[in-house]
Parts: C-alpha cells; sequence; structure tokens
C-alpha cells in the first residue's frame, strides 16, 4: 500500500514567494527519485503551503526523507519559514471509488 504524506510550511512574514519558488526549485530532483508517485504544492488558505506526497513504500519514503534532495530542500527552505514543517505520514484507508477513493 502506498504511503501519503502532507509537509505544511509556514511562510515567514513576507517571505511566501522566496518559499514557492525554493520548493519548485526543488521538485524534479525529488520527481527522480525511485518511489515518488506525486510530490506537489499547494497554496492553503490559511497561507500556508502544503506539500501532498505520495510514496510506494515506506522504505522509499524513508530514502527520501534521508537522502540528499531533502537535505537541500530544507537548506534552500529555512530562512523562508517562521516555524518547523508540520510532517504527517498517513496510510490509504479505501472508501467509495477506486479512482475517486484514494489518493
Amino acid at each position: 500500500m502506498p504511503i501519503v504524506v502532507t509537509a505544511v510550511f509556514h511562510p515567514a512574514e513576507g517571505k511566501k514567494d522566496q518559499l514557492v519558488q525554493a520548493l519548485q526549485a526543488a521538485i524534479p530532483a525529488v520527481h527522480e527519485e525511485e518511489g515518488c508517485l506525486l510530490y506537489a504544492i499547494h497554496d492553503a488558505a490559511d497561507g500556508s503551503i502544503t506539500m501532498i506526497e505520495k510514496w510506494t513504500t515506506a522504505e522509499l519514503l524513508d530514502a527520501h526523507a534521508n537522502g540528499p534532495a531533502v537535505a537541500a530542500l530544507e537548506a534552500a527552505v529555512g530562512s523562508f519559514i517562521e516555524s518547523p514543517t508540520t510532517v504527517t505520514t498517513m496510510a490509504p484507508i479505501e472508501a467509495g471509488t477506486e479512482v475517486q477513493g484514494l489518493l
């Protein structure tokens, strides 16, 4: 079963655009990683930026989390966030149709 992750970034005041640019620059390297099914950023109504991720296995997610792409991302966004990123790891629960009921 794939693993779904949300990572909520809390931009420092006046730094949201720079945060988005730093995340956009990091995405291509992550898309090349083994096991990456989805790695996409979204602008949330509360002013945060949310990364939605989907990985084929927990092991490949762990490799990503401990790999060079995440280290580079953390270094790139560090001065643009006001508090630590909120990361939630989830296992999908099937519901409804196959297309609509699973991320």
